[in-house]
């Protein structure tokens, strides 16, 4: 997972994604207890669930690796779906404020500086943008194209100043070391 759809994940929830023992059990309650469900659910046969979750002392196994990324993946599917919804509908109205640190290059005229480098920047985006990136994720669309739209969206709003100055200036984002999305 890249670090822009990492950040997009993290602002849609209120409360961190449960892992390990606390991951199976929330996969429990959502099927009302029944091993049998979550196993399905998994694609892996009941008495492996019931394993992890048995009582019995010398009996009880922990999930292995394959089975733990499973685990996680479908946790992080079921997780807050109403909270989700909710906050990507603030965001596509209201827009966000992207905290990033990646390397910024320009596409500039003859004599200006265009060689990139690593910026710190805060800004707020609109809500077109906010749709667009999560247009981009339902579509399946990787990294690379959400970078696209981030850096359109930087080079408007940051280094043209909203389309003030610096017309016809071509932003390169790359090297993203971290992407924070902060929907209020």
């Amino acid at each position: 997972m890249g670090e822009i759809v990492k950040g997009l994940e993290q602002a849609l929830l209120t409360r961190p994604v449960p892992t390990s023992d606390a991951a199976v059990r929330f996969l429990l309650r959502a099927e009302k207890g029944s091993t049998k469900n979550v196993a399905v659910l998994l694609g892996i046969s009941q008495r492996t669930v019931q394993r992890w979750v048995t009582t019995r002392p010398g009996m009880r196994r922990r999930p292995s690796a394959v089975h733990t990324g499973l685990i996680d993946e479908t946790v992080r599917a079921r997780w807050q779906p109403l909270v989700r919804a909710r906050r990507r509908a603030r965001a596509e109205a209201d827009g966000f404020v992207l905290h990033t640190r990646a390397r910024f290059g320009f596409a500039a005229p003859a004599g200006s500086s265009d060689d990139p480098r690593v910026r710190l920047i805060t800004q707020h985006l609109s809500g077109e943008v906010a749709r667009e990136l999560f247009a981009a994720r339902d579509a399946g669309g990787g990294e690379q194209q959400q970078m696209v739209i981030l850096a359109r969206a930087l080079g408007h709003a940051y280094f043209r100043d909203g389309g003030l100055r610096a017309h016809g200036l071509g932003i390169a984002f790359t090297d993203v070391e971290f992407a924070d999305f902060s929907i209020d």
